[in-house]
């Protein structure tokens, strides 16, 4: 039964999409009461899959029965575990949030939510490179129609870059996995590793053009420089419930990066080991130096969110880049806060702007908003948490990060990260103060906020107190799903028990 479990994350919001899409007329009572049961029945499920993966063991499921190299396999470990848990943590508040009226703007809103659901999980469970390109295909598709969702000129603008350059991006994939499998004769991610530990020398170059094309590809995703420049206008013209969701998006592409090369590239691969590290490292320094310029540069408050993503990009592929275990371990335990805290900013953002009239999220006075206090409030705290001030999660995540790094990477990320931070602290100042303590002249702005709102930004932003409250448990945890991703042999093991028969 337990192994069972697994393929429920994508079975899941499947049926719901499938669901939600053919009574696309129906009631939106039925539409908003189908979507929040399957996402709240996603997150049951991954809580499971944790407390599976909790105990150390990799599991694997075999559609069809067909064992792998051969069949197509969803495997569960405990990053993929996580990975899981973030994304329906964050789901839950998005969809909350939609439900109080953003889901009514348009059509499809929750099938195509579900869809997405289906396309993240599937990446985040897929054991084999043709299906993690399949699963972008599927979350990328439902991406496209719900950054349109509810019309508008610069959401029409935004989604055009937006598609247009993913769809570069999905060739250049499809590209790369078939010069891989044209190398190894495998698409499976364990035979694949396996294969490339005995690669003839006369086939590296050919594996190394494919593993920097996917390099390419994953970067695209994560939103590394110079292929960040999508995400600013994309991320602030969606939809609120859409930003949100879109905050787990990056860190997609930062698993397929951790995944990809942590088990394909390892040290078994001999020459072809660690090729993504000192171009991750050096791109995700660079990453972080134009976001913080970027944060500072912003009039707009969802805006700002957006570029404050791009400084948890820039700080997690910085783990990426030291490549060791305690890196990883910190990069995953800020991975958690940053993808909960910023979800919940763009949520906070649109109820600000809400308030705010024809103001607006844009960064100048308005008029005092009715429910003020409350949002300053959320405000406040989301700020101290994505900043990296104590005594919230940010502090932790970052603190971790900067002392994971080792010699001379010291010299480049600390003054990088702590700059970056600075700018963000600068900037949060300057909106904050700037819409809450000067506007404070004229009638009250706005009407009262409906409560799922209140609720959506609750549920994300509280998770800041309550990952300090739980560091220890859940650094432990991500101290063995490094432990785990830098021992690739266990993988492969479980996987492919026979080989060593076999070879």
């Amino acid at each position: 039964m337990m192994q069972h479990l697994i393929v429920l994350p994508v079975i899941v919001p499947l049926v719901a999409g499938i669901l939600l899409l053919y009574q696309r007329q129906g009631l939106i009572r039925y539409k908003r009461t189908v979507s929040i049961i399957a996402t709240a029945l996603t997150l049951a499920v991954a809580i499971g899959l944790v407390n599976v993966a909790t105990q150390g063991e990799i599991v694997y499921y075999a559609l069809g029965d067909w064992q792998p190299p051969f069949g197509i396999v969803l495997v569960l470990d405990r990053l993929s575990a996580l990975m899981l848990l973030v994304t329906a943590l964050l789901a839950v508040g998005a969809v909350v949030y939609a439900c109080a009226g953003d889901d009514e703007k348009g059509s499809n809103f929750h099938g195509l939510f579900q869809w997405q659901l289906l396309g993240i999980n599937g990446a985040f469970l897929t054991g084999d490179l043709f299906n993690l390109f399949v699963f972008f295909e599927v979350l990328l598709l439902a991406s496209y129609a719900l950054l349109l969702h509810g019309g508008g000129k610069a959401r029409i603008q935004a989604s055009v870059h937006y598609v247009v350059l993913n769809l570069a991006g999905s060739s250049l994939f499809l590209i790369a996995v078939g010069i891989l499998y044209g190398a190894t004769g495998t698409l499976n991610m364990a035979d694949m590793a396996q294969r490339l530990a005995t690669l003839p020398a006369e086939r590296q170059g050919l594996v190394t053009a494919g593993a920097l094309m996917l390099l390419v590809v994953f970067g695209l995703k994560a939103a590394i420089m110079p292929l960040y420049f999508w995400l600013p206008r994309a991320y602030a013209a969606a939809p609120a419930p859409v930003a949100a969701l879109f905050a787990i998006m990056t860190k997609v592409g930062i698993y397929a990066i951790l995944r990809v090369y942590t088990l394909l590239f390892s040290d078994s691969a001999g020459a072809l080991s660690a090729l993504e590290q000192p171009w991750v490292w050096w791109l995700a320094l660079v990453t972080l130096a134009v976001a913080g310029i970027g944060v500072i540069a912003a009039r707009d408050l969802r805006l700002l969110v957006a570029y404050l993503v791009l400084i948890s990009v820039g700080t997690l592929l910085a783990g990426v880049g030291i490549r060791t275990p305690e890196a990883i371990s910190a990069l995953l335990y800020y991975l958690i806060h940053t993808t909960l805290i910023t979800g919940g900013l763009f949520l906070l953002a649109d109820m600000i702007g809400q308030q705010r009239g024809k103001a607006g999220t844009r960064i100048v006075k308005g008029r005092p908003m009715v429910q003020g206090g409350g949002l300053a409030l959320l405000f406040f705290i989301g700020s101290i948490a994505v900043i990296g001030m104590p005594p919230l999660s940010g502090a932790i995540g970052k603190a971790l990060v900067l002392n994971a790094a080792e010699g001379t990477q010291r010299l480049w990320l600390w003054p990088l990260l702590l700059l970056a931070s600075l700018a963000s602290l600068i900037a949060l100042s300057r909106a904050g103060s700037t819409m809450f303590w000067r506007s404070h002249r004229g009638s009250l702005s706005g009407s009262v906020l409906p409560r799922r709102q209140w609720l959506g930004v609750i549920w994300l932003l509280s998770t800041a107190p309550l990952l300090v409250a739980l560091a220890g448990p859940i650094s432990a945890y991500t101290q063995a799903t490094a432990e785990q991703l830098t021992n690739p042999q266990r993988l492969i093991d479980t996987l492919l028990p026979d080989a060593e028969e076999a070879l």
